[in-house]
């Protein structure tokens, strides 16, 4: 998984200056499957878990994460709830002891991108090859009989440079990798460079991805919605 822990000070900040919409996402979330179980993977700060805990109050609520700094903020922010849980984890040797009837990542560990134009794919923020077959083995253990994985949909990456709260202009720039790309993040104070964060990230046609993943136990479920939030796949 990607380390954030530059980027950590800054994350909330960034993400709640219009990087996510929060509320349209967990919108999708409990409009799907029920469920009475939940696994964030790579729950960053819980700015996600918040919106989700503070809507279900009858759920075990799970999540996890690589970065140690990402996590204590996630805590903090989450302490209020009794019914959720989090662990520091790597999701290459996920061991949680339990299954659950939905896992999703939205930006966390694995997403896709989908413009509606040019062929969808996944993106992994974890770059090797067989570390992300490490990962979904350990994430289809950690998935009950007919429970759900939802991944993210975004929207292309480019090269671009916003002002946000506090006078701050955050920007990112991506840079083609033999297997993916490498993003590099921004945050600047006028002259002054506040923070500056680089991940590599792995790609995987749409095709290969729902082909590892079948190969995983978890089936694509095609959706007909409209701008969807998440890609399904179902545990037969």
């Amino acid at each position: 998984m990607g380390d954030y822990t530059n980027m950590s000070g800054y994350y909330d900040l960034i993400m709640t200056s219009g990087y996510y919409d929060y509320p349209k996402i967990v919108n999708e979330l409990v409009a799907g499957p029920g469920f009475q179980s939940v696994l964030e993977i790579g729950c960053g700060t819980g700015l996600i878990l918040e919106e989700l805990a503070s809507r279900k109050h009858d759920i075990d609520i799970t999540g996890f994460d690589l970065t140690e700094a990402m996590l204590a903020i996630a805590k903090e922010r989450l302490s209020k709830f009794s019914h959720v849980h989090l662990e520091h984890q790597n999701v290459t040797g996920l061991d949680l002891h339990q299954q659950y009837d939905l896992a999703f990542s939205y930006g966390g560990v694995w997403y896709f991108v989908m413009d509606g134009i040019n062929e969808p794919f996944l993106v992994s923020h974890i770059y090797d090859h067989q570390a992300n077959m490490s990962g979904w083995e350990r994430v289809a253990k950690h998935i009950a009989p007919q429970g759900h994985l939802l991944l993210g949909v975004q929207g292309p990456h480019s090269n671009y440079a916003t002002p946000i709260r506090n006078g701050y202009v955050y920007s990112q720039a991506i840079t083609p990798l033999p297997h993916g790309f490498n993003k590099q993040y921004f945050l600047d104070d006028g002259p002054h460079r506040l923070m500056e964060q680089s991940i590599d990230y792995r790609t995987y046609p749409f095709a290969q991805a729902c082909e590892i993943l079948a190969s995983m136990g978890l089936v694509y479920q095609p959706s007909a919605a409209n701008a969807a939030q998440f890609v399904s796949f179902v545990k037969p």
